[in-house]
């Protein structure tokens, strides 16, 4: 166990954050068509050639989370990309999960599936090199959504993912994702983040999840996209810390948020006023809050990767400056997990 908590800590190295680039063929091929590039496995090489051979990525990137297919490709030179990650310092992870499916006899919910099997496929990427993994589930906020029984299934499908994770010698990045979509508030955000995490963490202790060799993967606790509601970074932040701090045990290695679809330079805000709140003395709704026990870093991405792929756009004459656009971004965000990103950054970024 003890190489599991090295590992986790590792990943957690303060100034670095995880670099998700562990999307599915269909989403990737999505992404690509955006910009009018060939929705083909070779496009996908081609593209994810370019995020892994950065260089300097590991100056910001302790981690890089792939997908399946992403985890047996190679280079132009034949060289396997998990090979490049870690020659460069940068610890290799794979999503194991299969996607979220149709709750049944709870229309609009959704459960995350991919427990069958999935004591083999983690020794499989185990023998590859891959050291830790990444389920991902989803909850909406609607009328009367989440569920009590779309809450409960999935936070016992991420315990029982997490728990096999830790017997095959790999680190369990959990992933509950109250997604942005909707009119909620913020405050309505805070309420269902909690409940989802209480349960999260329930099943964990139920399930023998080892805490401090686990990475919890949060949603930022926003208002819903479609609210007319403007929330300040501080507003943000202070909503954030204060439902991690009452559903997050102190044990967990470390909370690396994801990005969600927010805008690039937003999300780096935030997580900075998050990290900049968390060290500095404060009081968050008239009570003080002690110092929050874990880091905090990012796990991003269409935050990471959008600026460099709409730089690329599948011409290889154009892949230097996109490269500079995913270093830049990583070096932001880098300094966001310090409290030390300043828009005056992406200003100079704007040189790329």
């Amino acid at each position: 166990m003890n190489s599991l908590i090295a590992t986790a800590r590792a990943l957690m190295n303060r100034g670095k954050g995880l670099l998700a680039m562990d999307e599915s063929v269909g989403t990737c091929n999505r992404r690509l068509g955006e910009f009018g590039i060939a929705q083909t496995e070779e496009s996908r090489r081609r593209y994810r050639e370019l995020l892994v051979t950065a260089p300097g990525l590991s100056d910001s990137i302790s981690g890089a989370i792939l997908f399946d297919e992403t985890l047996q490709q190679r280079t132009q030179d034949g060289v396997l990309f998990i090979d490049v990650l870690r020659r460069n310092g940068i610890l290799v992870g794979i999503k194991v999960d299969v996607g979220a499916k149709a709750l049944a006899g709870h229309p609009g919910e959704r459960v995350t599936e991919g427990l069958d099997g999935l004591r083999e496929r983690l020794a499989h990427y185990s023998s590859l090199g891959a050291r830790f993994a990444k389920w991902r589930a989803v909850l909406a906020i609607g009328d009367g959504l989440p569920g009590p029984a779309c809450t409960l299934v999935n936070a016992h499908a991420l315990a029982r993912y997490a728990t096999l994770c830790q017997e095959a010698k790999i680190v369990p990045i959990v992933e509950p994702e109250v997604l942005m979509e909707g009119v909620h508030t913020l405050a309505r955000c805070g309420e269902v983040t909690a409940e989802v995490l209480h349960h999260v963490f329930d099943q964990c202790y139920r399930q023998g999840v080892i805490l401090e060799a686990m990475i919890l993967k949060p949603n930022m606790v926003l208002p819903g996209v479609s609210s007319t509601e403007a929330s300040t970074l501080d507003e943000i932040a202070d909503a954030t810390i204060g439902c991690l701090a009452r559903a997050v045990p102190a044990a967990v290695a470390g909370v690396a948020f994801l990005s969600g679809g927010q805008p690039a330079q937003l999300a780096t805000a935030r997580l900075n006023a998050l990290n900049l709140r968390t060290n500095s003395s404060r009081t968050v709704h008239e009570v003080p809050f002690p110092s929050i026990p874990w880091p905090l870093t990012f796990s991003f991405g269409r935050a990471l990767q959008q600026p460099a792929l709409s730089l690329w756009a599948g011409c290889d004459a154009n892949r230097d400056v996109a490269q500079r656009a995913l270093l830049h971004r990583a070096r932001c965000n880098g300094a966001a997990t310090r409290g030390a990103y300043r828009s005056a950054m992406d200003m100079e970024g704007l040189a790329i």
